[in-house]
């Protein structure tokens, strides 16, 4: 007889791989991928080790799924908050503080994992997906760029080449307070800093809060 998987076996499925991603980001937020062997990762959720590489052919696998997971919500939480912005005029300045102040609150807010997916060596599977991500943001950035360029509110440059400035700037900026051995410093001691930093940076005057 010919085994057929039914709906209720694919989301019996596709519950233990969650569950499994979940208690792999549990320990990354905790402890780093260094630390997220497929042994911690089937003990954190309830399962054999067996049971891992029935969802995942490797460790490597499993890990790069994990980093798919947290950074994928990390970068759609942004991609709302420029979305947010009042989209019935052109105001880059705005966006490109929003995709700023976002990503460096969350980040902090998650210093542990935010290290993680930013930092920490990784697998080059993992590396992989982490480079996709940054193009990701790379290309978000990009479009308000171009969007500032096409009304005015940007001095004429290479869009695609200032993104990826940007967004390298950002990252490099992060590495010191998201260190897990530096001292926390308060969000507005990075933000607002890094905010005035990226809008010098593509040609935008940095106002006051109050004016903007």
């Amino acid at each position: 007889m010919v085994y057929r998987e039914t709906d209720r076996t694919r989301s019996r499925a596709a519950q233990r791989r969650e569950r499994l991603l979940a208690a792999a980001e549990s320990i990354v937020s905790t402890d780093g991928f260094s630390t997220a062997t497929v042994a911690a990762v089937a003990k954190a959720a309830g399962v054999s080790t067996g049971a891992v590489y029935t969802h995942f052919p490797s460790k490597a696998e499993l890990l790069a799924a994990t980093f798919r997971r947290a950074a994928g919500r990390e970068f759609a939480a942004v991609q709302d908050a420029v979305a947010a912005v009042d989209d019935r005029r052109t105001d880059t300045a705005r966006r490109l503080s929003a995709l700023v102040e976002v990503f460096t609150r969350r980040a902090l807010r998650g210093r542990r994992l935010a290290w993680s997916l930013l930092v920490e060596p990784v697998d080059p599977l993992v590396e992989a997906e982490r480079l996709t991500f940054r193009m990701s943001y790379r290309d978000l950035v990009e479009g308000i760029l171009r969007a500032g360029i096409s009304g005015g509110e940007v001095p004429e440059q290479d869009p695609k080449l200032a993104a990826a400035a940007v967004v390298g700037a950002i990252g490099e900026a992060l590495v010191g307070p998201l260190s897990p051995i530096a001292a926390y410093p308060t969000p507005e001691a990075v933000t607002d800093p890094l905010r005035a930093i990226c809008l010098r940076a593509v040609g935008i005057a940095v106002v006051n809060e109050g004016s903007r």
